[in-house]
């Protein structure tokens, strides 16, 4: 049965704006009011009535690249997705699109049909990103030498069958054989296709955004670097303004001086992702990534055999604080990396990442200091 709820009092931050004294409501799983004072006594009766005390109220959290949490990952099935969504549910994130590392193709239709049916099942789930793996092996990072292929049609095609319509994003090396032809493929289908874990320089880079690529996946990693006479292909995503650049703002991968350079070279095209693993929300330890030992210390998972960075314990609230304390960027700004831009970035822009009428109904409850108080996640309180 249909509920509907009301938050009210508070300072609203969505689409880089902030508004004070503003009310939502939800009904159902849509936002179908929004005002500020005492208008919403005039909707009518709602189920639930919450007042945010002059809270922030914010767009529900959208994470594109995210592989795991509280010991699971998302190659684990059913139980796994669910175990990894309840504890980036309970730090903002109310929709979440799940990645897989590269593997053997057939083990991915597997995992790509095991998403597939999560998201049947539940809104949080966007969909699957393939982070792999049609990579390159010098800058493979935490991905398996022995698994990574070029992208041929046929391998292309069986993913794209194997996902039903829920394959969101595909991270891939645009200098190899069949690059260039996959991206139009991937891109037909509606596919965000995205550049990372590449050797590509920068006119190799701008090629492929301009094949149809619109992503560049965690910016500064996976790549070559910024050379004043070399400039790679962060720079080249800053030149494409269709680019959306994904930065894991974890204070390890990419140094806050470094986050504010991609927010002032991209404006409106940063989306902050978690790039987390399944020690996120858990225990440091070992692990394993797809195939590969990882050993967590202090929250910062390494490769045991290379010591390559693989992935990160980071949740989306704290990619948030950091932006804003450690990096200066305005709290609009910060929170449109977090929600309208991703959104965007996936085809979404016209029902997910505001908090606005006919969008979905998600919302976070923040304090003063930026931690998240409540969730209301497709209408329903979730935390």
């Amino acid at each position: 049965m249909s509920t509907s709820t009301v938050i009210h009092s508070a300072r609203l931050v969505s689409g880089g704006d902030t508004v004070s004294d503003a009310w939502v409501r939800f009904d159902g799983d849509t936002i179908t009011g929004r005002g500020i004072g005492d208008g919403w006594l005039e909707q009518g009766p709602a189920d639930a009535v919450e007042s945010a005390a002059g809270r922030w109220l914010v767009p529900g959290f959208i994470d594109l690249h995210c592989h795991g949490a509280g010991g699971a990952s998302f190659e684990h099935g059913a139980d796994g997705i669910e175990t990894a969504l309840a504890v980036h549910t309970a730090h903002g994130t109310t929709r979440l699109v799940c990645s897989l590392v590269s593997a053997p193709v057939e083990r991915l239709e597997r995992q790509l049909a095991a998403i597939a049916d999560a998201a049947a099942r539940d809104p949080r789930v966007l969909g699957a990103h393939l982070e792999g793996p049609f990579l390159d092996d010098e800058f493979r990072g935490a991905h398996d030498p022995a698994v990574l292929r070029t992208a041929d049609p046929e391998s292309v095609d069986r993913l794209l069958a194997a996902a039903r319509g829920t394959l969101r994003q595909v991270t891939l090396a645009p200098e190899h054989p069949g690059a260039l032809d996959a991206i139009a493929k991937f891109a037909d289908a509606g596919v965000a296709v995205a550049v990372g874990h590449t050797g590509a320089d920068y006119d190799t880079a701008l090629a492929a955004f301009e094949a149809g690529a619109s992503i560049l996946t965690h910016a500064f990693n996976g790549m070559r670097g910024i050379h004043h006479r070399a400039p790679g292909p962060v720079v080249a995503a800053m030149h494409a303004d269709h680019v959306t650049l994904e930065i894991v703002n974890d204070g390890v991968h990419v140094h806050p001086d470094v986050v504010r350079l991609a927010f002032r070279g991209a404006p409106g095209r940063v989306a902050m992702i978690t790039d987390a693993m399944a020690a996120t929300g858990h225990a440091d330890g070992d692990y394993v990534l797809g195939s590969l030992d990882v050993v967590v210390q202090a929250g910062v998972a390494r490769l045991r055999d290379t010591g390559s960075i693989a992935g990160s314990t980071l949740t989306l609230d704290e990619a948030l604080r950091r932006a804003v304390v450690d990096s200066g960027i305005a709290l609009e700004e910060a929170v449109d990396a977090l929600t309208v831009t991703p959104a965007a970035a996936i085809g979404r822009a016209g029902d997910l990442g505001r908090l606005e009428r006919g969008y979905a109904a998600d919302a976070v409850l923040l304090s003063d200091d930026l931690a998240v108080e409540a969730v209301w996640g497709a209408g329903a309180r979730l935390g």
